[in-house]
């Protein structure tokens, strides 16, 4: 074997099995094969240890993140988690168990809270108090055991085998209260009467727990007919009225004792919303629901075997009396109280997480002094202007419809969103309807703003791809049937009168349906309520269809200054506010900032405004507004409106400083129904450019400081450039136009053959189609609107006493 083999034979072998240091074990000096072999072998050692180290380092990592999930694991193991939710379990029965001790069931407190409201102008000079208390208790015999019973299977059908409280409820109205989710039903009658009766309507952790605590001891203390006395005699039923005897006045002028179970069961029904429920100022919503509510607590006292079910099939609707207004309430004064409290109650169910019915007991008799934003002087100029324009006109020996003409009216101011003046009504004592705020009349032609409003802010283009602005053509055809709809619309002008190729200026001077019905469709329907839902409209439910461009939904005068006002500040939201400031001896509330952010862009909104100078200075409310001789040159923007059957007409105009939306209501005097307005005043027809837009202008020119003018960011409209409109006749052109025609004279209605006054810039943009379908299922009602009947020619509204031509 040579050196060299000898020599690997050697370092294998140490490697194998040469311990360390073996030349040291034997204390001799190594030849010099023995140190190379002992170097060989000490090197192979350290590669070997070197790789032992690296495998320990990895099982070492292993090791300490297996250790890691074994404390977790011993941690929480399943014995120290359960044995932590029993300790806990055990902590809360002991807390609980010492609260129960502790808390005591303490005097009623129901009456002792009752004070007077303070209603204040915006001066600081009362306006009135309110605070008669209309309570009177009554035995549980004196009432019928069926009408017991209706509040029973409306709020708590367990009532009488419960032990006072509903766990889960309360329970997740705790945990509501805690993350701020609101209020949630839920309570016993039991709890709702400690908390109506012991404590108050703060939603509250303490006064949850101690609403728990008191009704568990007061249902073993007291007896189920005792706290179901307790419950209906202190409970709030609107108008004012506290306890079922109070409520069997208020509603139906009867005692408890008298009571029919229909009625007693709309009565339960009240409690769960007073406001919203009371049939005499619900809207349309809030009549659905109550009537709902109504049926679920007749087919509850059924399904209890409560009531038979035959005589529940032969029940109808009780609908109450019209309600008898306060004393101090006469006047303006119920309205302006009415919708302050409202306000409040809103701001309170926003705020503290109350149901409605919590903020209305909250709110009624609770000691508040609220200051609105009314200016005593404007509304004094409201009234005058109603009576001057409208009510002195109107005799109802001589003519019968007119003592179903309701009006109302609303003026806010556009940089604050503050409600200035406010008339609701002919008398809260008389008419307990707030016209200012009711839903139920269609807004008509006022809704037309609010789709071009919509077309510019989304940039909208017309079927054959133009742009959508104050200069494009449109076919003025009636009965036109609207292009690119899945649903046939085919809607007539006023008296069925042709424009032809008109500008949008000059239709929303004339207020033409079948432009406004096409634009609809341009813009899509969808974003037309989305636009009016943004600028303020209530659009919950509505369907987007082509007739709603003829302004078919429900609208109050309210609402309407709020979609104005919002395009009279430049596209910034404004959510009109009657209300200055609350104060309480225990509260501090703090109002919300009427003024929000930018709903539409401030192009668009000032488009409008300079499109709707147009309808005052050339189009339907120029006899009444422009001409008035107390304009002194003020700048005006505003749009007429009448509905279908004449049973509504509008005006909603403003000026930089100040909007006001007037509209007129026929409201047959006797049964509250709709019923049209034709004749009243002695006139054919009551018009939009009529009655509202003289009261706008006698209110508006004696109200406002100092003459202003619009500061608009725009190019487009009547206010920017005077305008001219194509050629017109009777026959639908399909082609515009190359020659404007000059403006007409104004006396000069729609409806005759020769051009309606002007108001639109000649554009020789096409039509928007020139093929319509042939056969059109023509579904429109005839919506609109007053157009040429403000111009005289045609024996229209100021053919009569009150303006001609």
């Amino acid at each position: 074997m040579g050196r060299a083999e000898e020599r690997r034979a050697r370092q294998r072998g140490g490697r194998r099995a040469a311990p360390p240091n073996r030349s040291a074990q034997a204390g001799e000096a190594t030849s010099p094969s023995a140190a190379d072999s002992t170097a060989d072998a000490t090197a192979g050692q350290g590669r070997a240890a070197a790789r032992r180290a690296a495998k320990g380092r990895g099982k070492g990592g292993r090791a300490a993140k297996n250790a890691g999930k074994g404390r977790i694991r011993r941690l929480f193991t399943w014995k120290k988690v359960l044995g932590t939710f029993l300790g806990v379990c055990l902590l809360g029965i002991g807390a609980f168990v010492v609260m129960y001790m502790m808390i005591k069931i303490p005097e009623g407190n129901a009456a002792a809270q009752l004070q007077s409201n303070i209603y204040k102008y915006s001066d600081g000079k009362m306006l009135t108090r309110k605070g008669e208390v209309n309570r009177e208790e009554v035995d549980l015999a004196d009432i019928p055991k069926p009408v017991q019973k209706t509040f029973v299977a409306a709020e708590n059908k367990s009532f009488y085998n419960d032990n006072g409280v509903d766990f889960r409820g309360t329970a997740r109205g705790l945990l509501n209260t805690l993350s701020g989710k609101g209020a949630q039903g839920g309570s016993t009658i039991t709890q709702q009467y400690v908390k109506n009766y012991y404590l108050t309507q703060d939603q509250t952790v303490t006064r949850k727990l101690k609403e728990l605590v008191i009704s568990l001891k007061l249902d073993r203390e007291k007896s189920k007919d005792y706290i179901l006395a307790g419950y209906i005699n202190t409970s709030y039923y609107g108008r004012g009225a506290y306890g079922i005897q109070a409520a069997a006045q208020a509603y139906y002028r009867v005692d408890a004792k008298d009571l029919s179970v229909p009625q007693g069961a709309y009565l339960a029904a009240l409690l769960q919303a007073p406001s919203q429920y009371d049939w005499a100022v619900a809207t349309d919503t809030g009549k659905k629901l109550v009537k709902a509510r109504w049926n679920y607590v007749l087919d509850n006292m059924v399904e209890e075997h409560w009531l038979d079910a035959s005589k529940r099939a032969d029940m109808t609707f009780p609908v109450p009396k019209d309600p008898k207004a306060a004393p101090g309430m006469e006047g303006q004064t119920g309205y302006l109280v009415n919708l302050a409290n409202a306000q409040l109650e809103r701001q309170l169910m926003k705020e503290q997480n109350l149901t409605q019915s919590e903020a209305a007991a909250k709110v009624e008799n609770q000691g508040w002094t609220i200051t609105l934003n009314i200016d005593s002087k404007k509304q004094a100029e409201l009234e005058k202007a109603v009576k001057s324009q409208l009510t002195s006109k109107l005799d109802k020996k001589k003519r019968k419809v007119d003592a179903d003409i309701q009006a109302g009216a609303v003026s806010v101011d556009p940089k604050t969103g503050k409600i200035l003046a406010l008339y609701g009504g002919i008398d809260y004592v008389k008419h307990f309807t707030n016209n200012a705020t009711r839903t139920d009349y269609q807004p008509a032609s006022t809704f037309k703003p609010v789709i071009l409003a919509a077309a510019l802010d989304q940039g909208a283009k017309t079927q054959d791809g133009k742009d959508i602005n104050s200069t494009t053509i449109y076919d003025g055809t009636s009965k036109r049937p609207v292009v690119g709809s899945d649903i046939a619309f085919a809607p007539e002008n006023e008296d069925d009168h042709d424009y032809g190729d008109i500008t949008v200026q000059t239709a929303m001077n004339q207020s033409v349906n079948s432009v406004f019905a096409q634009m609809g469709v341009d813009v899509g329907m969808d974003n037309v309520l989305k636009t009016a839902g943004d600028l303020g409209m209530d659009t919950e439910g509505l369907k987007a269809v082509p007739a709603q461009t003829l302004g078919s939904m429900g609208a109050s005068p309210l609402a309407m200054a709020g979609v104005y006002a919002t395009l009279d500040n430049h596209g910034k939201k404004v959510t009109p506010s009657i209300l200055k400031s609350v104060e309480h001896k225990d509260q501090v509330i703090d109002l919300p900032d009427p003024i929000g952010g930018q709903v539409i862009s401030k192009v668009a909104a000032d488009t409008v405004t300079s499109v709707l100078t147009g309808v005052v200075d050339d189009g339907t409310a120029r006899t009444s507004v422009r001409d008035n001789p107390k304009r002194n040159g003020q700048q005006v923007a505003g749009k007429t409106g009448t509905s279908d059957n004449n049973k509504s007409a509008w005006f909603t105009g403003y000026t930089p400083g100040l909007v006001t939306s007037v509209g007129l209501f026929g409201e047959s005097a006797k049964n509250h129904s709709q019923v049209e307005m034709y004749g009243a005043g002695g006139l054919p027809r009551v018009n939009g450019g009529g009655f509202p837009a003289q009261i706008w202008a006698t209110y508006m020119f004696n109200a406002i400081d100092e003459v202003t003018k619009f500061d608009l960011d725009t190019k487009e409209g009547a206010a920017v450039e005077k305008t001219n409109s194509p050629s017109m006749s009777n026959t639908p052109s399909h082609t515009p136009s190359n020659t404007a025609s000059s403006e007409p004279p104004e006396s000069e209605s729609p409806d005759s053959s020769t051009s309606p006054p002007a108001g639109g810039d000649q554009s020789s943009k096409p039509p928007v189609s020139s093929s319509p379908p042939a056969s059109p299922s023509n579904t429109a009602s005839n919506e609109d609107d007053d157009e040429g009947q403000d111009g005289g020619g045609r024996g229209g509204f100021f053919g009569g006493p009150d303006g001609g031509n």
